[in-house]
């Protein structure tokens, strides 16, 4: 597993530890599900915009 640091704005880290005090999980464990997560929502909105731009491209060609 690989490790990185980054630097936060205070208000931020605070935020960060407050909300992974509340999910009971350590802050590793919080940004880690985080990251995660956001990637999987880009992916899943990218495939579903490849598809829509498909279909559009298809209605297109018909109309063309």
């Amino acid at each position: 597993m690989r490790t990185v640091k980054i630097d936060l704005p205070d208000e931020t880290a605070a935020r960060i530890d407050e909300a992974a005090r509340h999910h009971g999980v350590s802050i590793e464990e919080l940004v880690r599900r985080s990251v995660e997560e956001k990637l999987t929502r880009d992916a899943e909105f990218e495939a579903g915009a490849e598809r829509v731009l498909s279909k559009n491209a298809e209605l297109y060609e018909r109309l063309s």
